[in-house]
């Protein structure tokens, strides 16, 4: 799984470094090549010699070489490296990492990045505890790291709770697993629709909702890693695709985006519906600004097309449809409902009711159901895990089609 990847491990000081040996030798026998960066602290607790000898490579410390006068090139590092993994990492240096303090090699090199990059802090309760750890975790996370969240047991200082380093053999189980799913979408095209739909009533003034299309860009962007060859269609957002490969089109309102969609459907292998549609429009639309004249005013409204329900009626055998669902209350007999009606493989629901989920914010929580009930319920995390998830659910779900 990880024969011929090049990966960079940063070692910080921690006491838990004493298990980045045994990292090492893990890595080194799936045949990994390892490049080892330390922080001078780190020195303290393992020595270079130790890690140069099992990485079978030169440990670098700092920018500059005395004893050779080579200079060590952080931006080649980090465009070399297929991973970084950073263990064990000190509240201290995540609070670097988070706020862009350079002002060591290994610093330099984090943001230098231009891979999956992996940290697993390592420190005393209080300290992982208190909330400028905690809000720094957040911030790393938020920039699309992934936290190997630390374990709880005996610390170091006698306490017990939250702190532990992961154990190597953890580490290298969840890179192994990453590495796996990571082209697992190849050679599939996927349709993704995102954000939410303006109906207009007139030249300035607008129905909509309160979407920002953070899900749906984040799905696209974890689909584009696996392989796949990825359409976004978004409607107004403040958004961006990142990634150029991403086919990207902006729509307004929902009947742009239904033409789209039709426009794609047929050629898509999985569709996904994360955007949150207009159910009705206005009956007429003025040409020209309203004015205010009276204390009431009335407006009609007509149903729009719905899409998921008319892209359901022309899925295809080898086609997978996913929904969304946004309710409030016990919503899953909702969204079970749906996932009959509009002959959808999956359907995920979001709650109104939990704080930090739904639109216009950084996380989610959510349930994937499928056709033999709920798949997945996740915790509530950054949206760009809860992609993963989906994507994860909709793997498994092409691996069983394919035994089926």
């Amino acid at each position: 799984m990880l024969k011929g990847k090049k990966i960079v491990i940063g070692i910080t000081g921690s006491i838990a470094a004493y298990k980045i040996p045994f990292l090492i030798r893990l890595l080194i026998k799936e045949e990994a090549i390892i490049r080892v960066i330390m922080t001078p602290s780190a020195t303290n607790f393992v020595t270079p010699l130790t890690l140069s000898t099992l990485s079978r490579a030169n440990v670098v410390i700092d920018p500059f070489n005395d004893r050779t006068g080579e200079w060590n090139n952080h931006v080649e590092l980090g465009s070399w490296a297929d991973a970084m993994i950073f263990a064990p990492v000190t509240a201290n240096t995540i609070g670097k990492m988070a706020h862009g303090v350079a002002d060591n090699f290994l610093v330099t090199a984090f943001l230098s990045a231009k891979c999956p990059v992996f940290i697993a802090p390592a420190m005393d309760l209080d300290m992982y505890r208190h909330p400028s750890t905690q809000n720094n975790i957040r911030i790393l996370r938020s920039y699309g790291n992934i936290i190997l969240e630390p374990q709880v047991g005996e610390l170091a200082s006698g306490l017990s709770g939250p702190g532990r380093m992961e154990e190597p053999e953890n580490i290298l189980s969840f890179i192994k697993f990453f590495f796996s799913r990571t082209r697992n979408l190849s050679g599939k095209t996927i349709l993704i629709t995102t954000g939410p739909t303006h109906e207009a009533i007139d030249p300035v003034r607008y129905i909509g909702n309160h979407s920002s299309g953070l899900m749906g860009f984040s799905i696209a962007e974890e689909a584009l890693k696996r392989g796949a060859k990825v359409t976004l269609i978004s409607g107004p957002t403040h958004l961006q695709a990142v990634n150029p490969e991403i086919h990207y089109e902006s729509v307004v309102s929902a009947a742009e985006m239904y033409e789209a969609c039709k426009a794609v459907f047929k050629s898509a292998d999985i569709i996904i519906m994360a955007a949150a549609v207009a159910d009705y429009t206005p009956v007429n639309i003025s040409g020209e600004k309203l004015k205010k004249k009276e204390e009431t005013i009335s407006l009609g409204l007509k149903r729009t097309h719905d899409i998921l329900e008319e892209l359901g009626k022309g899925k295809k055998k080898n086609q997978l449809l996913i929904g969304f669902a946004l309710e409030s209350g016990d919503g899953v007999q909702n969204a079970k409902k749906k996932l009959e009606q509009k002959n959808l493989d999956l359907v995920v629901l979001n709650s109104l009711d939990v704080k930090g989920a739904g639109f216009d914010v950084q996380t989610n929580k959510v349930k994937i159901i499928g056709r033999k009930g709920t798949l997945l319920e996740t915790e509530l995390k950054d949206k760009k895990e809860i992609a993963a998830d989906i994507l994860d659910v909709i793997s498994n779900l092409l691996v069983q089609s394919k035994k089926a």
